[in-house]
């Protein structure tokens, strides 16, 4: 049995209408006009236990709203979804016992309490046995390097700190299904890896299935086999990350200064973004010529930073639509 299962999934949105004019704006209040707006469409989707699927788009795509479908957050206004093979609305209650989700814009915990209160109110929602708690705790505490801010308040933490907590909150009841959306959002790489590995270890070691939404590549491509692209409520694309990659995720951005002028000889695969005698943004086509390759042919000695980069996602997308459009898809 598939671990999610959705058969033309939609939701739409009544929005009000404000009228034009003062006139108009004022019956507006009195009697509204609502206009239908299709936030998913048609969406016909299965994934397997234990997948790592990335369901990606742009902003305004109906990635979170399929998400908050198939927590139980919002209702479908046709189609159905199935979750374990439990339906989000009927049986919600039965179905958040097994699923956990992280929101990279919305905390779980209380903000003005230390995460080891809020972690301890879950264990009593979900009603995890103490001695489970305890034990499911400390191995989340010494996985996330939690141990020296548990008995912060939330609200003094960084961000970092935050979302690991934000973790640990959702897999305290070891869920069978993880959403993510967002999750890795304003990390800086260091915790961001911590992320990455984390989920990884849980998918290997628990068979857990991952639900990932993110506008980082990295995340897709660190994380995930398959990539399920949602374009204005519709599945555009579903192909495997590896081809994706090939095809989409194969440049890089590189950001260099340089202690003195530097002229940076032609290199295939290689296009200069921006220049100046100290500094130099480069796109990398990876299937060409390897960043590595591109450093040795600068003088080390005369490179005072570098950063390497993905591309933002928007342009990723965008690539898969105009190149859909050009195959006539």
């Amino acid at each position: 049995m598939p671990a999610i299962e959705l058969t033309n999934l939609s939701k739409t949105f009544r929005v009000k209408v404000r009228g034009e004019g003062f006139k108009h704006a004022v019956a507006s209040v009195f009697k509204p006009v609502y206009k239908p707006v299709e936030a998913v469409k048609c969406v016909n989707l299965s994934v397997e236990q234990g997948e790592m699927l990335a369901f990606i788009g742009p902003n305004g795509a109906g990635k979170s709203t399929t998400i908050k479908m198939l927590t139980g957050i919002l209702h479908p206004t046709s189609g159905s979804a199935k979750v374990l093979g439990l339906d989000p609305v009927r049986e919600r209650r039965r179905l958040s016992y097994r699923i956990g989700a992280v929101f990279g814009q919305k905390s779980q915990l209380s903000f003005h309490l230390p995460p080891t209160d809020s972690f301890r109110l879950l264990c009593d929602v979900y009603e995890v046995d103490r001695n489970t708690y305890r034990e499911r705790l400390g191995r989340l505490v010494e996985l996330l390097e939690l141990g020296e801010f548990l008995d912060t308040p939330v609200r003094k933490l960084s961000l970092g700190q935050r979302v690991r907590c934000e973790f640990a909150a959702s897999l305290l009841h070891a869920p069978e299904i993880l959403f993510l959306d967002e999750p890795t959002i304003g990390l800086d790489v260091v915790v961001k890896q911590q992320i990455r590995e984390l989920i990884t270890r849980l998918n290997r070691e628990e068979n857990v299935t991952v639900f990932l939404t993110s506008h980082d590549a990295g995340d897709v491509e660190s994380l995930c086999r398959r990539a399920v692209v949602i374009d204005r409520g519709s599945v555009a694309l579903d192909i495997p990350v590896k081809k994706l990659k090939y095809d989409y995720l194969n440049k890089k951005v590189v950001s260099l200064k340089f202690t003195q002028a530097a002229q940076l000889p032609e290199i295939d695969g290689v296009t200069v973004v921006k220049s100046s005698p100290y500094t130099v943004k480069l796109n990398i086509d990876t299937r060409t010529t390897p960043v590595a390759r591109v450093l040795a042919a600068l003088s080390a000695d005369n490179i005072a930073d570098i950063t390497i980069t993905d591309p933002p996602m928007e342009e990723i997308i965008a690539a898969i639509y105009t190149n859909r459009r050009e195959d006539g898809a």
